[in-house]
């Protein structure tokens, strides 16, 4: 009984949840396409103007529709992050099933070299490679795609370590069948439950450390909007245009919170 009341209210926030990130990537993609004004149109007499009818967010201190850079900003931070767990899920999967199918000496010396970049805050490991590569969105994909290697590879070596054993991995040696073959074909596809929930949680994580970059001016450059350039823009008139944060830190709660409860809600 307490079980299916469980699966119950799993189901209820996986619902939630899904209509909260669908919501804001409809949002969002509709933004890298259309918006209702010029994301980077100016009128000084139109400065720090309170939502209405015209501007449904309101206006910036620029003049600028906060509407539609939000819609446009959640684009460009969606695509940054997306970007940014493709390339560490990819690069972290293929490192962590090769070290884990194979072992040896080459799995110690990659997993030394690992374990002591998950030592390090993912957001320290980006500035670093920043401070190397300079500023922009591209470096900045490259960046936090190599930051988030780490964790990667830590699921997909444990989880490839527990695969190899298995009956269905020793019938395939003994046909003969090829180790990468084996690895590509038959172990990986089996972990797609573990690998699409580290995604989930990946996708979460990119989204904070894309907005925490941005917020500090390391990531789209302006005027281009982004939610995390749009924030540190709005410190400044919080007092006097509080919609000016308020509306790209709901964007960003919302997406954050959505993916948390898909994540809570797709546990058994």
């Amino acid at each position: 009984m307490r079980k299916e009341s469980s699966g119950k209210k799993n189901s209820r926030i996986l619902i939630v949840g899904s209509i909260m990130v669908i919501v804001v990537l409809l949002f969002a993609v509709i933004g890298l396409f259309w918006t209702p004004y010029d994301v980077n149109g100016m009128d000084v007499l139109l400065k720090n103007k309170a939502p209405s009818f015209a501007h449904l967010f309101g206006t910036d201190n620029f003049g600028r529709d906060v509407f539609s850079r939000v819609m446009q900003g959640a684009g460009a931070s969606f695509l940054i992050a997306i970007s940014v767990v493709l390339f560490g899920a990819v690069t972290g999967t293929v490192i962590g099933a090769v070290t884990g199918y194979f072992g040896g000496a080459v799995d110690a010396v990659l997993m030394r070299i690992n374990d002591a970049l998950a030592a390090f805050p993912s957001v320290l490991i980006a500035l670093v490679i920043i401070a190397v590569t300079g500023n922009g969105k591209y470096n900045l994909v490259l960046a936090l795609g190599i930051a988030f290697i780490p964790s990667f590879v830590r699921v997909v070596r444990s989880e490839m370590l527990v695969q190899k054993e298995l009956d269905y991995v020793k019938n395939l040696k003994l046909m003969k069948a090829g180790n990468f073959r084996i690895i590509f074909l038959d172990i990986l596809p089996n972990m797609r439950t573990v690998i699409s929930s580290s995604l989930l949680i990946g996708f979460q994580n990119a989204v904070l450390s894309e907005a925490g970059m941005s917020y500090l001016g390391l990531g789209v450059t302006p005027p281009d909007p982004s939610l995390g350039r749009m924030l540190s823009e709005a410190q400044s008139y919080i007092i006097f245009a509080p919609w000016y944060a308020i509306a790209p830190g709901i964007t960003i709660l919302l997406l954050t919170l959505g993916l948390g409860f898909i994540s809570h809600g797709r546990e058994k």
